[in-house]
């Protein structure tokens, strides 16, 4: 993910998006860095406008639990297992909005 994320670093900083200033980045970071990962992504991201991805983009709003008044202990038990399906589906919708910045 750091790998993505020092890509969009250098977006924002208007500089170009390559494998030495990826890596600078990385290094910068205290990463230890993979030139293999390094040269996939930026071969993925060849063509691709970074901007109108980002727009295009799904972004998925965390859920917030609702505050439930004095529920016993059945019902928090509910409660947790709810909020555990709804944030796993929340990361999976998040995980498909970013691979939409890259295909």
């Amino acid at each position: 993910m750091e790998y993505v994320y020092s890509a969009m670093v250098l977006h924002a900083a208007k500089k170009p998006v390559t494998e030495e200033n990826i890596t600078s980045v990385l290094k910068a970071a205290g990463i230890e860095v993979d030139a293999t990962r390094v040269k996939a992504l930026t071969a993925a991201l060849e063509g691709v406008d970074i901007d109108e991805a980002i727009a295009t983009a799904v972004a998925a709003p965390a859920p917030t639990a609702a505050q439930a008044p004095a529920a016993g202990p059945d019902e928090k038990k509910e409660e947790k297992k709810e909020e555990k399906k709804e944030e796993k589906v929340s990361e999976e919708e998040a995980a498909a909005g970013l691979s939409a910045l890259f295909g």
